[in-house]
Order: structure tokens, then C-alpha cells, then sequence
């Protein structure tokens, strides 16, 4: 599978109909969840109307961890197979996971004023998150900062496998030290919501995942185009 996407002309003809596919299953997922979770779902016992918050905050904050994964995933295959569109994904992920992680932040500090009291506390969850975001905004600097695309995709590189710590961290964080946050809605095999709002929430989470692969493919086929057009360019004044 690796092998057969790392060829660009294979990419773009997969890409050429799978891109409207992802789109078209995102339309339809949100036209779903969105109702589903701010007009039909229940509102929560304590929280109230504020719960609703959770089916925008949650998936993004969920979708910017697997996306950050799949650009180390990337980064990782860049690194050992050099295979030709592997630093394309990855770049081509990273805008996308710092607009997720941004929007993790921005709802939760609205969460967290009427819920916790204060838009922002430094506990284990919402700093380590934070760092996330930062490492995104240092990763896409980084590219933006090095001429050279090779040198600057092996330094983006390396810098996306040691962000990898950050993972864990921001996973058993509220589990590792005391804090505002609550714990994973999914812990084994209870939840930390009512059942009600399960539905919704995953239906959400589908459609920024299928949101994803839409903008991912976007973004890899108007770098490869690029790419193309500079090629052509250079030969042009050879």
C-alpha cells in the first residue's frame, strides 16, 4: 500500500476521486451530527446547554492527536524509505492538525469559563495540548524558514518524531497529575457521558475525520502540482 501511493501518478489518480468522496461523507456527517448533537441531543444535568460544546471540542481535540500521528508516521517513512510523498503528507497534514488543536483550545476555554470557573488553568491537559499547538506552528515555521525542501524536510522530520512524546502526555495527563480536566469519555469499558450523547459525538468525530482526508488530499495534490510547475519551470530555462 506504502509502495503504491508513494508514486505520484498513482496518488493523483486515487486522489482524483476519492477527494470529492471524503467531502461529499463530511457534508453528510455534519448535516447529521450537527443537529443531532446541538438540537436533539439531552443537555447535561450539570452543565447544561454548555455540554454542547463537547461535540466540537472533543473531536478536534481527538482529530489533532491522530493527525499529529499520522504526520510522525509519515516523518518516520520519509526518514527510512524516503519515499516520495511521505514529507508531502506530512507537511501537507500540519496546517490542518494546528487549526484542530487551535480549535481544541479556543472551545475549551470557553468550556472551561462557566464550567471550571477561569478560560485557562496550567494543569497537565490544557499545557500539555498547548505544546502541541506550538509544535505544529514550529513544524510549518520550520519548513516555511529552510530553502532547500530535502534538508528541510529531514529537520521537519526529526522534529515531528521527537514531538511524538507530547502524545502520551496529553493522553494520561489528567491520570498522571491532579487536574481541572476531566478524565477520557471512553475509560475501559465505562463512559463519562450519558449514552445519549455517545451517538452524536462519534458521529462528529467521523466527520472531522472525513474532513481531514478530504483537506489532506487537497493540500498533497496542490503540492504535487506545484512541484510539477516548478519542474516544468526549471527545464523550461535549462
Amino acid at each position: 500500500m506504502i509502495s503504491t501511493f508513494a508514486n505520484p501518478a498513482r496518488f493523483m489518480a486515487f486522489s482524483a476521486w476519492a477527494t470529492p468522496l471524503f467531502g461529499a461523507l463530511a457534508a453528510v456527517l455534519f448535516a447529521i451530527g450537527v443537529p443531532w448533537g446541538y438540537a436533539l441531543s439531552p443537555a447535561d444535568y450539570q452543565q447544561g446547554e454548555t455540554v454542547r460544546i463537547m461535540y466540537v471540542h472533543v473531536p478536534a481535540a481527538w482529530m489533532s492527536l491522530i493527525v499529529y500521528a499520522t504526520m510522525g508516521g509519515a516523518s518516520f517513512v520519509s526518514l527510512v524509505w524516503r519515499h516520495a510523498l511521505a514529507d508531502v503528507a506530512a507537511r501537507a497534514a500540519a496546517p490542518i492538525g494546528a487549526t484542530f488543536a487551535a480549535i481544541c483550545l479556543i472551545t475549551g476555554s470557553i468550556w472551561g469559563a462557566p464550567t471550571w470557573g477561569t478560560w485557562w488553568e496550567w494543569d497537565g491537559r490544557l499545557t500539555s495540548m498547548l505544546v502541541l499547538f506550538l509544535i505544529y506552528l514550529g513544524y510549518i515555521a520550520l519548513w516555511a524558514a529552510v530553502d532547500d525542501e530535502e534538508k528541510a524536510g529531514r529537520f521537519a522530520a526529526i522534529l515531528c518524531l521527537v514531538g511524538l512524546i507530547n502524545l502520551p502526555i496529553i493522553k494520561f495527563s489528567v491520570d498522571w497529575w491532579s487536574t481541572l480536566h476531566q478524565r477520557s469519555i471512553f475509560q475501559g469499558s465505562s463512559m463519562s457521558v450519558d449514552p445519549s450523547m455517545v451517538g452524536p459525538l462519534m458521529t462528529m468525530f467521523a466527520a472531522y475525520a472525513a474532513l481531514f482526508a478530504t483537506l489532506l488530499l487537497v493540500n498533497m495534490r496542490a503540492a504535487i502540482h506545484r512541484r510539477r510547475v516548478e519542474a516544468q519551470r526549471l527545464r523550461s530555462a535549462a
